[in-house]
């Protein structure tokens, strides 16, 4: 079995007034594009209540780094009372949504994750020699690594969220 380590672990609040649709599509792209991730979308429900509605998304995003090592994300979206709303942008009516958002991201480093090293008790033990001697600057270099795009995901969230509720 592959150890997993978590390595990045952040929320972000928002409330107001947001198009749904393009934050979805923009966090799925940058994801995608930026870090070059595997998203799969483990989790998709809506609940209905009144006019509004609450949503709950998971999406698991790997990266296979090296043949040893894997980067994956966990990220859970919680929207709450979303409703379409209409906005005037420029003078137009435009249709938007406003809810709120909450937005946990967790970074893990997987190691070992065709569970090469577990089919043996020596091969366990050469795993932590590997691990503590041999490849410790490496490790660091990919803890490093999904800090990095862990938080460069939160900040374009945010940016997104700030940008688009001010239009």
């Amino acid at each position: 079995m592959a150890e997993e380590e978590t390595i990045f672990s952040s929320n972000i609040k928002y409330g107001g007034i947001f198009p749904f649709s393009d934050f979805y599509n923009f966090c799925y792209s940058w994801l995608t594009e930026e870090t070059g991730l595997d998203i799969s979308e483990d989790k998709y429900e809506e609940k209905l209540s009144g006019d509004s509605k609450n949503i709950e998304i998971k999406w698991t995003g790997e990266k296979k780094v090296t043949d040893y090592f894997k980067f994956e994300f966990k990220i859970t979206f919680k929207i709450g009372a979303l409703k379409k709303v209409e906005i005037n942008k420029e003078g137009k009516k435009i249709e938007t949504n406003k809810g709120s958002i909450k937005i946990s991201v967790k970074g893990n480093l997987i190691r070992d994750y065709e569970g090469k090293f577990k089919t043996t008790a020596f091969k366990e033990f050469l795993r932590s020699i590997y691990e503590k001697w041999v490849i410790s600057s490496r490790i660091e270099q990919f803890q490093e690594k999904i800090s990095e795009e862990g938080n460069e995901f939160v900040s374009q969230a945010k940016a997104y969220l700030d940008l688009e509720g001010k239009r």
